[in-house]
């Protein structure tokens, strides 16, 4: 009898953990592993193979908007991610896997040399030219911010440590109209309370290096940021945690204002609290304002968000002003894929929020993926760059009108 009845306690133990551990793969690890299959040709071909600027042509595998064209600027750029250009002309390139930094010496709009200017660097992600300084270039690596005159062959040198290790390494580099130099710094880990603070943060200092101070928090990866033209107010891309399944949390794109707190590890999106990670009990929604903003914008969850713009008025047409182009890297984790384009956020004079379009898409087709926009670099007269890290080329968009 006693045989018996511990025979049916552990069979109902087993159930038990069987069926908790189903619910935990249906709400947290559906998708893991690999979602892309590889592609089955190659798009650089493709596009070569294609006479002239691309337009819209139906055997063409990137589509855009009428009006527009694309076309190959410089390929056999591995690891491509942050594109600069120096007052000469020529594209620098931070090439984060291969821990270089890349000078395309470019003739006449055409790239006709490359050069690994800077090597055997730890992570190089952020790269920008100083506006007062020409010539001088800051380049953040994991654990560090240096600078070195590209007019020189001196070294960089050293202005500002850095955290580093944990899964989250690129550091993003840019001035602000403030005339601070900003750097976003990735949580350690997908989701926890970190040990060091200045984690999960941007942060703002002089040109120097000096007078380092935290400017905002409780961003868990926001890779990229830029200012509006407008009103000069800070906009970036935030990658949401990992492990809610397919559709949570949402990516977001967020006005960054000085002193705020962004809501992760505890919350996301719209002031929604994460209770698959926070258990603590409250009152009322720890995470409505003034305590922690929400996100400005959703997207869909994994999409991955990366370099964004704001289209300038000069040679772009009227109906794109004010607008963001924003690089969706595209998911790792989903069941079915996502992303992998770039979108047009459509946006009145004052920010709000209008909708959201295709403007380049095409590089997932039937689950492969021949490449993963990162960076872009726009500039007036209807030309925009966008950097590929998986296709280790940079393309150039042109609008057809300018």
């Amino acid at each position: 009898m006693v045989k018996r009845l511990l025979y049916i306690i552990c069979l109902v133990a087993v159930c038990a953990g069987v069926v908790w551990l189903g619910v935990f793969y249906w709400q947290n690890l559906r998708g893991i592993g690999p979602a892309i299959k590889l592609p089955a040709g190659d798009i650089v071909k493709e596009i070569e193979a294609t006479p002239g600027p691309f337009e819209n042509k139906t055997d063409f595998p990137l589509k855009l908007p009428d009006g527009f064209s694309i076309e190959i600027f410089a390929k056999d750029v591995p690891g491509a991610r942050v594109m600069a250009f120096d007052p000469f002309g020529n594209m620098w390139v931070s090439r984060t896997s291969y821990g270089a930094v890349t000078m395309l010496e470019t003739e006449n709009g055409k790239v006709v040399r490359q050069n690994d200017i800077f090597r055997n660097l730890k992570k190089p992600h952020g790269i920008v030219f100083d506006y007062k300084f020409p010539t001088m270039l800051y380049v953040a690596e994991e654990h560090r911010i240096s600078r070195a005159p590209t007019s020189s062959d001196s070294g960089l040198e050293k202005i500002a440590d850095l955290p580093s290790g944990g899964g989250h390494f690129t550091r993003t580099i840019a001035f602000g109209p403030d005339d601070r130099l900003y750097v976003s710094i990735g949580s350690s880990c997908n989701v926890c309370n970190e040990k060091d603070d200045r984690r999960a943060k941007i942060f703002a200092m002089n040109r120097d290096g000096g007078d380092f101070k935290e400017f905002a928090r409780g961003l868990r990866n926001a890779v990229f940021f830029t200012w509006s033209y407008v009103d000069g107010r800070m906009w970036a891309t935030e990658m949401g945690r990992d492990l809610l399944g397919d559709d949570l949390p949402p990516d977001e794109i967020n006005i960054i204002e000085e002193g705020k707190n962004y809501g992760w590890p505890n919350c996301y999106g719209k002031n929604i609290h994460d209770v698959n990670f926070d258990k603590n009990t409250y009152i009322r929604n720890p995470c409505m304002e003034p305590f922690e903003a929400g996100s400005h914008i959703d997207i869909p969850a994994h999409s991955a968000p990366l370099g964004l713009v704001f289209v300038p008025e000069e040679g772009w047409p009227e109906e794109y002003w004010y607008n963001l182009f924003v690089a969706y890297h595209g998911s790792w984790n989903r069941s079915e894929p996502t992303g992998y384009k770039v979108v047009r956020v459509k946006l009145d004079s004052r920010g709000n929020y209008l909708g959201t379009e295709d403007f380049i898409s095409g590089w997932l087709s039937n689950g492969e993926a021949s490449g993963r926009p990162v960076g872009l670099l726009i500039q007036p007269g209807g030309v925009m760059y966008i950097s590929d890290d998986k296709a280790g080329v940079i393309y150039r968009a042109r609008h057809l009108g300018s």
